[in-house]
C-alpha cells in the first residue's frame, strides 16, 4: 500500500478511509496522539510514544480499548504493509463517540483509535534553521498531548510567512517553553540546559533522547528554566524532536545566534543519528 489509515480496526488508504461525525474529537478536540519515524519498517522509540499517550489518557480518564503492548503491536503489524519501509506514524485516540456533550459522565466511552502511515524518508537532523519568537497564549497543559493544536498552527503559519523553520513560545517574563512543534535546548560553557518537566512543557521523546546522548558523551546536563536573554546568549541552540532529533539554530528573529560550540551540537547529533541507525537495524 502507499499509505495507510486505520480506524477501530478498519483498514484502508487515507483518501477513503471516513471517521463518524460524533466522534467526539471532531467538535470537540476530545484526543490524544502521538507520532514518530519508522526506518527499514521498524517505528523508532515506539514504546516511548505509546506509553506518553498511555500517561495522557489515564489523566483524561480515556477507557483505552487496548493496552500499550496491544498497540505497540498493532503498529509494528500495519507499518509493514506499506510499499516504503521509511514512513511517518501518526497516532491518535478519541475519547469515544456520542452525541454532543461537554461532560463525559462515568466513563462509559470507549476510546476510538486512529492510525495513519504515510511513506517518509529520514530527516536531516544535521540542516540548520531560523526561529521565530511567538507569545505563549496556549493553555495550561502542554504536558498532555492533546490534539487542540490550533494556537501551535497558528504560530507555525507566523514562523513560516517569516521566513523561519519554528515557532519558539515564550511566557510573561521571556521564559522560554518549547516551539510550535518540538522541544528546545540549549548549550552554556558546556553544559546542555533542558527546560524543566513541569506543565508548561511537552516531555519531548527527543527532548529526553538528546538530554540521553549528552550524558553518554560526558556532557554535563541542566534541566532549570532559561529565558530569552539566555538563549540570546547561548553558546547554541538547538530544536530537538523524535524524528529531526537536533537541529542547529542560526538565528532568532533574524538576528545571528549560537555557532560557539559547533563541535558539542555536532557530537549529539552523531550520536542521535547512531542511536537512530542502531535501534532501527532491519
Amino acid at each position: 500500500m502507499k499509505n495507510l489509515g486505520y480506524y477501530n480496526g478498519k483498514i484502508g488508504l487515507l483518501e477513503e478511509m471516513q471517521v463518524p461525525m460524533l466522534d467526539r474529537a471532531c467538535y470537540f478536540g476530545d484526543g490524544l496522539y502521538d507520532t514518530t519515524a519508522i526506518h527499514n519498517y521498524i517505528p523508532y522509540c515506539l514504546e516511548d510514544h505509546v506509553n506518553r499517550l498511555f500517561r495522557s489518557a489515564e489523566r483524561l480518564h480515556f477507557n483505552m480499548p487496548m493496552t500499550s503492548d496491544e498497540v505497540c503491536a498493532l503498529v509494528r503489524e500495519l507499518c509493514r504493509k506499506l510499499d516504503s519501509g521509511d514512513q511517518v506514524m501518526y497516532l491518535q485516540v478519541s475519547r469515544g463517540t456520542g452525541l454532543r456533550k461537554h461532560p463525559y459522565g462515568d466513563r462509559s466511552f470507549t476510546a476510538n483509535i486512529w492510525l495513519m502511515l504515510t511513506p517518509a524518508g529520514p530527516f536531516d537532523t544535521y540542516v540548520k534553521v531560523k526561529l521565530f519568537t511567538v507569545p505563549d497564549t496556549r493553555y495550561f497543559h502542554n504536558d498532555i498531548k492533546t490534539i487542540n493544536l490550533l494556537p501551535c498552527v497558528m504560530a507555525a503559519e507566523q514562523a513560516r510567512a517569516a521566513g523561519a523553520y519554528e515557532a519558539l513560545f515564550y511566557r510573561e517574563g521571556g521564559r522560554v517553553t518549547e516551539c510550535a512543534h518540538s522541544n528546545i535546548v540549549i548549550i552554556k560553557d558546556g553544559v546542555l540546559r533542558a527546560l524543566p518537566l513541569d506543565n508548561l512543557i511537552l516531555p519531548g521523546i527527543g527532548r529526553k533522547n538528546a538530554i540521553n546522548a549528552a550524558k553518554k558523551l560526558g556532557i554535563p546536563v541542566d534541566e532549570t528554566p532559561f529565558y530569552l536573554d539566555d538563549l540570546m546568549n547561548a553558546d547554541e541552540i538547538a530544536t530537538v524532536g523524535a524524528s529531526h532529533f537536533c537541529m542547529q539554530v542560526t538565528h532568532v528573529d533574524e538576528k545571528p545566534v549560537g555557532g560557539k560550540a559547533p563541535d558539542l551540537i555536532r557530537a549529539i547529533q552523531d550520536e542521535l543519528t547512531r542511536d537512530f541507525e542502531e535501534k532501527c537495524k532491519f
